[in-house]
């Protein structure tokens, strides 16, 4: 097996470098059909893996030895389990998927071999990271999906947004990878071993060590590595307050943005913690952090999707909502429920994006909601998978976000993590907006007038005139072509059945036995599968909880505001004021990072050039040594004359202090 498990990551690996360095040789057909190829090698070996793992075979060990340093040896390896089995199956699902989408969506770009061999290799990366066994190779997946997606965000370097998206995406995952560096070498500093198996073992003597980071304050070592850990993924998973790169990626490619927000780099931080789960399992400070942040993500992200106009960043605000409440279960230490909603969420989000991508195509790359508008007669296909994909995320039986996110929310009610009550709350309210920023998005593309070639209106109902970058569809907009509908159909389907035909398994048939670890005093999910008596009595009691009816209610407001009066959105906006101010600027993060960090960075760079280079360094050293010297050869210059009688008197001069220094020592 360990063949099979080496061929997971390496097949798309061999598609990313045959089609980066010979895009050329092989054309376009040559560059999608072997990376598709790779694709479909590696989904089928890890169902194989998912399979085999499934009848209870495990693995972990060493793949080889890269580097032995002071005795401590860095291996390359695999951890083989039901956590990384099914996270392989869900990340090669829908890279697949995306592969085959971006065929239609790219097939015009001049980029179109290195796109696929991008694609190729960021798959690799997310495949290498949640197959490892140790935090080496943890950390090499780690930064290498971090580095393609800075390739990928800025996949259309020459425009300025593109540029200036995936810096800010490299920057600010920089800053949590700093603290995961720093968990890192921790662990390292006091197990002497980054392989997963001893750290884990070593983890109760961790929890009784304390290390003094500041003097006289005395921390839990077990307590300051999951948090410097969940910093790391606070950058990766855009958690509040590292969020503000995810949105901005809205400015690569369509099929970067499903694969990105759906099964890789954003899900890379909720994996993290739930592998590390015998870690968090022994900081109640961890777990609470944790549980907190994610509130803030879930609830005040959503809010944002409600004014955004682009279609694209509606559903990544919603992604960065949803990756709340993933973190949210993982602070209640509902570990396995995270992983749940993960594997939904990649279905349904991944099929959002691309159906997106699908409206962009038709309306020749317009993303503007306010430019939309009845297209459901014109991409039937589309419509249809969009709604399934909506009702998903909204939560509605008997769709999988339904399973997932009530299972979510229930586990959070019954949590003991202190603040658990305000996430409860939190991601209660969060229900109600999620389901109103979907069916706005929904009803604003495929319903109402059609605005194709209209100015659009702003949220205070006034006209706009027309952004000349945008392009204006010439012709009526049309369905997309098979290898964009296919993989919204193919993704559609377990957006529909994964959650009934998986909770049971995965929540309460103890399928992560094993790979998750839970303190029997933090077990909330144990709570939940005491009551859980199938899936049909799950869904019957799914419908009497306020979680469905915020949902409903959710989508019965956004279809009064913009269905039966769609003057009252623009109404609201005005009478908000600074409220609707506040959510259409992001809070200001922007602005403050740009103001504190940014604008900061180069005060404090020009103070240093004004101070230390110009007047301490060129000013006091160099030039100043330069005085000195020109002062002290005047000075000698006036002795060194070249007259015999100048040299004369300087002999008298200095026998005359000798003889009066001689006649004082005596």
């Amino acid at each position: 097996m360990k063949s099979l498990y080496l061929l997971v990551p390496i097949a798309p690996l061999i598609g990313a470098t045959i089609a980066g360095l010979f895009g050329r040789v092989i054309g376009r057909r040559g560059a999608h059909s072997v990376t598709i190829l790779g694709m479909i090698v590696s989904f089928v070996a890890a169902w194989l893996v998912f399979q085999d793992v499934r009848a209870g075979h495990l693995f972990n060990g060493p793949v080889y030895t890269w580097i032995t340093s002071g005795g401590v040896r860095f291996d390359i390896g695999f951890l083989i389990d039901s956590l990384s089995a099914l996270m392989m199956v869900v990340v090669t699902f829908v890279s697949l998927m995306v592969h085959i989408y971006t065929i239609g969506y790219m097939h015009d770009d001049p980029g179109y071999a290195r796109f696929f061999s991008y694609i190729s290799l960021f798959t690799f990366s997310m495949l290498m990271l949640v197959m490892a066994n140790n935090f080496l190779q943890l950390f090499f997946g780690w930064e290498a999906v971090g580095l393609v997606s800075y390739l990928l965000i800025g996949f259309w370097y020459t425009r300025p947004s593109a540029v200036f998206a995936s810096l800010k995406a490299f920057l600010v995952n920089r800053v949590g990878d700093f603290g995961f560096l720093l968990g890192i070498a921790l662990i390292l500093a006091y197990v002497g071993s980054l392989d997963y198996a001893p750290v884990f073992g070593a983890a109760n003597s961790l929890a009784e060590t304390t290390i003094e980071v500041i003097p006289g304050a005395h921390w839990s070592v077990i307590t300051l590595v999951c948090i410097l850990l969940f910093v790391g993924a606070m950058g990766k998973s855009a958690q509040f307050p590292l969020h503000v790169w995810l949105p901005d990626s809205m400015e690569g490619p369509t099929p970067i943005s499903a694969l990105i927000h759906a099964a890789t780099m954003v899900t890379a931080g909720i994996f993290m913690v739930a592998r590390m789960s015998p870690l968090y399992e022994l900081s109640t400070v961890a777990l609470s952090c944790i549980l907190i942040i994610g509130a803030i993500t879930a609830f005040f992200m959503g809010l944002l999707g409600i004014v955004n106009n682009d279609i694209k960043r509606v559903i990544a605000y919603s992604t960065l909502s949803q990756l709340g409440y993933m973190a949210v279960g993982l602070g209640a230490s509902a570990y396995a429920v995270s992983i749940f909603h993960l594997m939904t969420h990649a279905f349904f989000k991944a099929l959002l994006f691309l159906g997106a991508g699908s409206v962009i195509i038709a309306l020749h790359h317009e993303q503007d909601m306010r430019r939309m508008g009845g297209l459901r007669k014109y991409m039937p296909i589309t419509f249809w998978t969009a709604v399934v994909g909506s009702l998903a995320l909204c939560g509605i039986p008997p769709f999988a976000g339904f399973f997932s996110k009530d299972s979510l929310i229930e586990a959070v009610h019954f949590s003991t993590t202190p603040g658990a009550g305000v996430a409860h709350a939190a991601v209660l309210l969060g229900v109600f907006i999620t389901a109103l920023y979907t069916f706005r998005m929904l009803f604003l593309t495929f319903f109402g007038e059609e605005r194709f070639h209209h100015a659009p209106r702003d949220q205070g109902g006034a006209h706009q005139e027309p952004d000349p970058s945008h392009h204006q569809p010439v012709h009526t907009p049309h369905e997309s072509p098979w290898v964009v509908t296919v993989p919204l159909i193919l993704l559609a389907i377990p957006s529909v059945y994964a959650g009934w035909a998986y909770i049971e398994p995965l929540l309460f048939r103890g399928y992560f036995n094993g790979a998750i670890v839970v303190n029997p005093a933090h077990d909330a999910l144990g709570k939940i599968a005491e009551e859980f008596q199938g899936v049909p009595a799950f869904v019957i009691h799914g419908l009497l909880t306020p979680t469905f009816w915020l949902a409903v209610a959710g989508i019965v407001t956004a279809w009064y505001l913009y269905m039966r009066r769609p003057e009252l959105p623009g109404q609201i906006a005005r009478r908000a004021g600074g409220l609707y101010a506040l959510l259409a600027n992001k809070y200001y993060f922007d602005e403050l990072y740009q103001a504190l960090f940014a604008d900061g960075a180069r005060r404090l760079g020009t103070l240093l050039w004004r101070f230390g280079d110009v007047a301490l360094i060129d000013g006091f050293f160099v030039n100043g040594s330069a005085r000195v010297v020109g002062w002290t050869s005047a000075v000698i210059r006036q002795v060194q004359s070249g007259r015999v009688y100048h040299y004369a008197f300087m002999m008298i001069v200095g026998v005359f202090m000798l003889l009066t220094w001689w006649i004082w020592r005596t």
